[in-house]
């Protein structure tokens, strides 16, 4: 076994199955482990590392960061996160923002604007939550509880009251959901973990009627969809509507751990002094990152290039199913990509990361792609001959 590996099994706690490879050093598209092999990244941290690996841009707008600040803590202001919030609210069409650590801190505060909403409206602490069978939040209480999942949630039981599950896609199980107390509903525009599953433009559209109809916040994770993946900035984007609450994380700082809680309309000023804080939210080695993101996304032009490597992998990918009985569907939007096998994935993705390539589960018969965005078709290549090969 290797070394590393030996001392992370005693050291860690074991809540992860990681596979038997010590990542050293990235450059592009790639990945490195301690003994020299290359691996081309079609996973991306879970989707975080939207620009690749070692841009030497993003270090450099980093390292300047280093040299002058890294934390002042909120009873101050710093000007790198005024920048990032003027560039994330401009991205996502909200008002304000709330710097967070995580994505699912980000969920947490979603949830307490949700609840105090109710809460000024009603008076009372009665306030219901819809969200999504299959979905995936976070694995604190609050996002655990909006997580449609039994199994995740189980061990860890009760979870918080007020908090019902739909049908993804089903507009006409969450119309039958609704109460006078429903104060939000929650939904990913892509299920990631759930299966890779895009919202359908009659569900997404029909859910922000219902949202304007009965006074309900919409509150869309855009997690591991969001930050340029679709091709849009933002997936909901792609449907044209634009929901109350946003939530964000992962390529938000390709690396550097930030989140954020955008707002607009009624979701705007629900928290006030003293209702949220967080410690490091907003520091400006965090908000150096996002600032440096967006800013990179837009000198290399990022969504162009994902709308123009999403039709090449389209193409790529159906062609591939068309050969190959195994697999049952291909689904997905822009660079975030399910293929769903009929028999388990695990097999596969052993055998991928055996060739150099790196691809991710979704559930146990998805193989999940989400590469880095600076993706090009010359990778694609190398992974579809790879899976002809390998399927």
């Amino acid at each position: 076994m290797n070394p590393y590996i030996e001392q992370a099994n005693q050291q860690f706690v074991p809540v992860y199955n990681r596979y038997p490879i010590v990542l050293d050093h990235g450059e592009g598209m790639y990945l490195y482990d301690t003994e020299g092999k290359r691996y081309l990244d079609f996973g991306s941290g879970i989707g975080v590392c939207a620009l690749g690996y070692h841009d030497p841009n993003y270090t450099r707008a980093l390292q300047e960061q280093m040299e002058k600040l890294l934390h002042t803590s909120n009873l101050f202001y710093n000007v790198p996160a005024i920048e990032a919030a003027k560039l994330f609210n401009q991205a996502s069409g909200m008002e304000q923002v709330f710097f967070t650590n995580s994505g699912t801190e980000a969920i947490e505060g979603a949830i307490k604007i949700a609840k105090k909403h109710h809460f000024l409206k009603h008076n009372n602490h009665n306030g219901e939550i819809i969200a999504m069978k299959k979905s995936f939040h976070g694995r604190s209480m609050g996002a655990l509880s909006v997580t449609g999942k039994a199994a995740y949630q189980k061990p860890f039981a009760p979870m918080l009251a007020h908090v019902k599950f739909a049908d993804f896609n089903d507009l006409e199980n969450v119309k039958r959901l609704i109460t006078d107390n429903t104060c939000a509903i929650f939904m990913e525009t892509v299920q990631g973990e759930g299966g890779i599953y895009p919202a359908t433009d009659y569900f997404i559209k029909g859910v922000r009627k219902l949202c304007d109809e009965n006074e309900i916040l919409m509150v869309s994770d855009e997690i591991q969809c969001g930050m340029g993946r679709s091709g849009n900035m933002f997936a909901y984007q792609l449907y044209d509507i634009v929901p109350d609450i946003v939530v964000s994380a992962k390529a938000l700082g390709c690396g550097v751990p930030v989140g954020a809680i955008g707002t607009r309309g009624a979701a705007t000023g629900v928290l006030r002094a003293g209702d949220h804080g967080t410690t490091y939210g907003s520091n400006p080695l965090a908000a150096a990152a996002v600032t440096a993101v967006f800013q990179f996304y837009q000198q290399y032009d990022i969504l162009a290039n994902v709308r123009a490597m999403t039709l090449y992998l389209d193409k790529a990918l159906s062609e591939l199913a068309a050969q190959k009985v195994v697999i049952k569907e291909v689904r997905g939007l822009g660079l975030m990509k399910g293929i769903e096998l009929s028999v388990p994935a695990a097999h596969f993705i052993n055998a991928l990361q055996e060739a150099g390539i790196i691809v991710i589960p979704s559930g146990s018969h998805v193989i999940r792609l989400l590469p880095p965005l600076i993706l090009q078709k010359e990778h694609i290549d190398v992974l579809v001959n790879a899976l002809k090969t390998i399927l």
